[in-house]
């Protein structure tokens, strides 16, 4: 969705190509000369060939094949047909759930032109002189283009295949000859988006196709069809997307102008426009599709989004004989392995925009409907992972491929998903997972998004966390683009995600509702997978713009599904205002513990233990997050603040868990804060230590260059972990070093630098041993290792100048 002011619009065109200047001249010449035969009467009928001897075109589905799909429904997903009914009984009544708002009553005659939500209505005048984002003129044009986009009367369609009652085949003929007086091309806002014109020419698409066949279709609405899909196709040629949302605008108009050529051959610019869409899909799939398959706007949503127009497009193709190009079927596998790799730990987490709709069904737009695509990715390449996490064929599935694709999803053997660690590093995504439990924790260390971000969060090291299909940390998503309140900046902005906000700012600055300044540049300096953990050191320079710089480095080290302990420090001089934001699951009730804060429902829970050092102020309060575009529900919010003298830090263990809470423990910084020498000049080591019941863990921070000496331990390298466990059990891991003693007697020394190294000594003495490196020693056993009580500050006491925030 395009956001740009009319000002922002001329100083994007005062730096466009001499080829972009002519394409708005072209478009803006266009709308004007629509404008001009309307008011003279002339209209737009459509230009018809003779297609006599010509093979028909085929839909998704042949007629023939639609009792069989409709049975299928009925056997497999009686709860969905239940579904489809229910709101086809509602829509007769012109009431609609559009986005995330229910049972939004249009009265007796339906305002096409009406925000219902916020009391708004659009202009009825020629589309190009409605600004359509001015929300005092027209409300939220997404509730109004939603409506608009007709997916309704494909429910209404649906919903007479499944009962054979015809006033559902009645209502929807009323409405559609209704929307057409109120909407003579080119009057209104629903003309306004070429996007929402494909949207509504592919719902007539299914609905001509699903009913042209049967009794219910009225002898005039095949030639009307045409007529209406002539203007609309003409509309998208015109007033494609090609510069000014060349993004998914772009891409939903190439799939309508696709389909609308091949399903169309009658109209004489069918061929032309089956052509030129299809060479926008295969285009915007190489270009809106990063390496490692996430798509560009760096939002789960979209992705999705994205995902389902390339599908449609390609199985249409399919079905018409046309050559599918390798690499485009690669690209698809891409996005679908992205999108399970996500999902693999339970709902996908929702990074950056939630656009709210959808392609086929727009009622499936919440969290749990982002795994639809597997459904389909499974029957279409044969994959018993995508499957798996699937776990049922989909009713989109049926429509697309054919009543077959129930025998061939349920013949395919289902083979979980992988559960190693791994990192989509061009959207810069790292995901920890566990190949014991289901358990990911994502790391958002990507840019904020393609050009200026427009769909992109102010997210920058944010992280989310599912378990066992639970999630634990959120998202708290979009709420709204548009509105009379703040929701839109407060949703996307860093308050609302689990990161670092410094000084009441975001990382970035919002320009307007899709466009952002001074966006922040993203460093991963660490990634490192081991046998037993995972390990991130990450930054970012969001904060470099402030009168007194500030950098945010994100340390992140995982014991697989036992702990994760997270190390936050903030970069810079002075004094400043630092604020930690924990966003838990709606469904996770608060208990404040003794040395912590646990969030528990009866199936799952984490725990926080927090070593913040004197000062840092924490609250639990309740805030809003959105389950869907425009729904607001409230959801435990951890926040945790000081203003403090530059470096400061903040630290961070959870225990993810199930059923019961574990009992409570501590965790404390280590005192003897020494300083170390290396080519870097003089910087801190910082211990901490974390007990609980099932033993004693001990994580130390190296300068990163030279060696550093924090009694009793000793060494070089970035980061020592130690574990005792009280089942006798014993384990030493490190990263980027050679060596490491403690009360001067070695425990491990390599002759080089070494990635990482882990020592895992089982209570009955069996050692193993896995490093980067091949030249490692082991000097002493781990079980002999004695630790005295060394000295720690309390989780509230520390040395510093903080003081508690306000």
């Amino acid at each position: 969705m395009s956001g740009k002011t009319w000002k922002e619009r001329w100083q994007r065109l005062q730096s466009a190509s001499a080829e972009e200047l002519r394409d708005h001249l072209r478009r803006h010449a266009y709308a004007r000369a629509a404008a001009l035969r309307y008011r003279l009467g002339w209209g737009f009928p459509a230009t018809l060939r003779d297609t006599e001897g010509e093979a028909e075109p085929s839909f998704l589905f042949a007629e023939n094949q639609i009792p069989a799909i409709v049975e299928l429904l009925k056997r497999r997903t009686p709860m969905q047909v239940g579904d489809i009914l229910s709101r086809a009984e509602r829509i007769c009544q012109h009431k609609f759930d559009l986005l995330g708002y229910r049972d939004l009553d249009y009265g007796t005659e339906i305002d096409w032109h009406s925000d219902r939500v916020h009391g708004k209505r659009a202009p009825r005048k020629p589309f190009h002189s409605i600004r359509y984002l001015d929300f005092e003129q027209v409300g939220d044009v997404k509730v109004t283009w939603e409506l608009n986009r007709h997916q309704h009367l494909v429910t209404l369609a649906k919903a007479y295949r499944l009962s054979g009652n015809e006033k559902f085949a009645t209502e929807l003929f009323d409405q559609y000859k209704h929307w057409w007086r109120e909407n003579p091309y080119p009057i209104g806002v629903n003309w306004t988006s070429s996007l929402e014109v494909a949207f509504r020419s592919l719902s007539w698409l299914w609905v001509y196709f699903l009913l042209k066949d049967s009794k219910a279709c009225p002898r005039w609405f095949g030639a009307d069809w045409l007529q209406a899909l002539g203007i609309s196709g003409r509309h998208i040629e015109r007033h494609l997307s090609t510069y000014f949302s060349p993004n998914t605008h772009l891409l939903g108009e190439g799939v309508a102008l696709f389909f609308i050529g091949t399903l169309c051959p009658q109209l004489k610019s069918a061929a032309d426009w089956k052509q030129r869409g299809w060479k926008i899909v295969l285009q915007e799939s190489e270009r809106q599709v990063q390496s490692d398959g996430l798509h560009f706007e760096q939002s789960v949503y979209y992705h999705v989004y994205a995902l389902d127009f390339f599908l449609h497009a390609r199985i249409l193709a399919a079905r018409n004989g046309m050559v599918i190009p390798k690499q485009f079927d690669q690209t698809l596998i891409k996005m679908l392995e992205a999108l399970s790799l996500l999902g693999r730990a339970g709902v996908p987490p929702r990074l950056g925009d939630d656009d709210g709709g959808r392609l086929f069904d727009p009622q499936r737009n919440c969290l749990e409907h982002l795994l639809d695509p597997l459904s389909t990715g499974a029957v279409l390449f044969e994959r018993g992972d995508f499957k798996s996490l699937a776990g049922e064929v989909r009713e989109e599935t049926l429509w697309l491929l054919g009543p077959e694709a129930a025998d061939r999803f349920d013949e395919l053997p289902s083979t979980g998903p992988s559960r190693e660690s791994v990192a989509l590093s061009s959207a810069g995504l790292y995901l920890m997972a566990d190949s014991n439990t289901a358990q990911q924790l994502v790391i958002d260390a990507g840019r904020q998004g393609t050009g200026t971000a427009g769909h992109g969060h102010a997210d920058a090291l944010s992280l989310c966390i599912n378990r066992d299909g639970h999630s634990l940390m959120i998202d708290p998503g979009t709420c709204e683009y548009v509105g009379e309140g703040p929701e839109r900046n407060n949703f996307r902005g860093t308050s609302a995600h689990n990161t670092m906000r410094v000084d009441g700012l975001d990382q970035a600055d919002p320009l307007n509702p899709f466009a952002w300044r001074n966006l922040p540049k993203t460093t991963v300096e660490r990634w490192i997978t081991g046998e037993t953990f995972d390990y991130f050191v990450g930054s970012h320079d969001g904060y470099q713009r402030l009168n007194s710089p500030v950098v945010h480095r994100r340390f992140i080290f995982s014991l697989k599904s036992r702990l994760v302990l997270i190390r936050d420090v903030a970069e810079g001089a002075g004094e400043h205002h630092l604020e930690i934001f924990w966003h838990l699951a709606p469904d996770l009730r608060h208990k404040k513990q003794h040395k912590g804060h646990s969030f528990a429902s009866p199936e799952n829970g984490v725990t926080l233990h927090t070593a913040d050092g004197r000062g840092w102020a924490e609250d639990v309060t309740q805030q809003l997050w959105s389950p869907a575009y425009g729904r607001t529900e409230p959801a435990p919010v951890a926040q945790f603040s000081t203003i403090s003298e530059l470096p400061a830090e903040f630290v961070t263990l959870l225990i993810s868990h199930r059923g019961n809470v574990p009992e409570p423990g501590e965790l404390a910084k280590m005192a003897a804060t020494t300083e170390a020498k290396g080519e870097g000049g003089a910087a801190s080591v910082q211990g901490y230590r974390h007990r609980n019941a099932d033993g004693e863990h001990y994580f130390l921070f190296g300068p990163g260059a030279g060696g550093w000496s924090l009694p009793p331990w000793t060494g070089d390298t970035e980061f020592v972990y130690f574990g005792l466990n009280t089942d006798g059990s014993r384990e030493l891991i490190f990263c980027h070093g050679s060596h490491a003693e403690i009360n001067g007697r070695p425990i491990v020394s390599c002759a080089e630098d070494t990635t990482r190294c882990e020592i895992i000594e089982k209570s009955n003495g069996e050692t193993a041993i896995f490093s980067s490196s091949r030249a490692v020693s082991q000097h002493v056993r781990l079980r002999d290792i004695t630790l005295e009580s060394e000295p720690v500050l309390s989780a509230n006491s520390g040395s510093g100048s903080q003081r508690s925030g306000e």
